[in-house]
């Protein structure tokens, strides 16, 4: 079978394998759809933590499932998507019910080869029905998981305001999920397209420039003064999550989404006296994939208007670099194998 390497920063490598065979408790998929992700672009600039070369990139999935062991309820040739976190199951987390953040955690296409591959085999246990929705849309369940475990965490009420910093693909499902639960949403970003698609697209009430010379006193308008009782950075950059820290009202809760290499920094006696909460949001679990399915046939969430951008599995290596250019306006890029 084919499969696409990053064998180093900024260089793809197709290259032929052997289709994988069926061991004990897992299942083989051939892949119809893979979505790029953040993840990916990162992995491939060299600048993703946790990361080592050559891998195989790619764990927005969906596919058809070829052969199973021990997967009751499934059917040979069904669609499928999969929870792309392999956990342990015998760790403090995974025992905690968040297999999200196990200790022992194999992160498909991240510490362990992924999707961009004619075949892939997975553990049994992480297959997700399709439950009627198209390949398309089983492909973009896991990013926008992301985002609603973030709300989760964050526990957005109704009629807060929620600033999200960050308008890619994870930073709009959380905007999504946001809205989805209430909360008063406000989009920040430095690219004005970005926001325009966040009014356009998501019909985002609120949006800001990151750049302008008057951010804070922007939100304190929209706030009625009292600033955003949740922040949620979906950027993973240092600069941008350091900045977040100000905007918080009293009170407020900071999740971090986004993840970057670095030490964070942040003044210590402001984020004291507001007695704020800072959390991190790790990957999803297996009911912020039912939250999303759910959502998404309820018609609340259009996946589809994220995709901007196709190609082939073929056409990856020539234009994956392209993806990486602001002036391209890639939303998502969806590839079809």
């Amino acid at each position: 079978m084919k499969t696409l390497v990053c064998t180093q920063p900024g260089n793809f490598e197709y290259q032929t394998t052997k289709q994988p065979a069926l061991t004990p408790g897992s299942a083989v998929i051939k892949i119809k759809r893979i979505g790029i992700c953040g993840t990916d672009l990162h992995a491939f600039e060299g600048t993703q933590p946790y990361f080592n070369y050559p891998r195989v990139l790619g764990h927005e999935l969906a596919g058809e499932l070829v052969e199973f062991d021990n997967a009751p309820g499934f059917e040979t040739g069904e669609q499928v998507t999969i929870i792309p976190y392999f956990n342990c199951g015998t760790c403090i987390a995974c025992k905690s019910g968040k297999p999200n953040c196990c200790v022992n955690i194999k992160v498909c296409g991240v510490h362990i080869d992924g999707g961009m591959a004619e075949y892939l085999s997975v553990p049994s246990y992480s297959l997700v029905h399709s439950d009627g929705l198209s390949l398309d849309e089983l492909a973009l369940i896991e990013p926008l998981a992301i985002g609603a475990h973030g709300i989760k965490r964050a526990g957005v009420m109704p009629g807060e305001f929620v600033l999200v910093i960050g308008a890619g693909p994870i930073g709009l499902g959380t905007m999504e999920f946001a809205r989805i639960a209430g909360g008063n949403v406000i989009a920040m970003d430095i690219n004005d397209a970005r926001l325009e698609f966040c009014r356009n697209k998501l019909k985002i009430d609120y949006t800001i420039n990151a750049l302008s010379a008057n951010v804070l006193e922007q939100l304190s308008d929209i706030t009625n003064g009292e600033m955003p009782t949740v922040v949620i950075d979906a950027t993973g950059s240092r600069q941008a999550i350091n900045n977040g820290f100000q905007y918080m009202a009293h009170g407020g809760r900071y999740v971090l989404i986004g993840l970057q290499k670095n030490e964070i920094s942040l003044s210590h006696p402001e984020f004291h006296k507001r007695e704020g909460t800072l959390m991190s949001s790790r990957n999803a679990t297996r009911a912020d994939f039912k939250h999303v399915m759910d959502a998404m046939k309820k018609k609340l969430v259009d996946p589809l208007t994220y995709i901007t951008h196709r190609a082939d599995f073929g056409g990856i290596k020539h234009k994956f670099p392209t993806w990486l250019n602001p002036e391209t306006g890639v939303i998502k890029a969806m590839v079809s194998v």
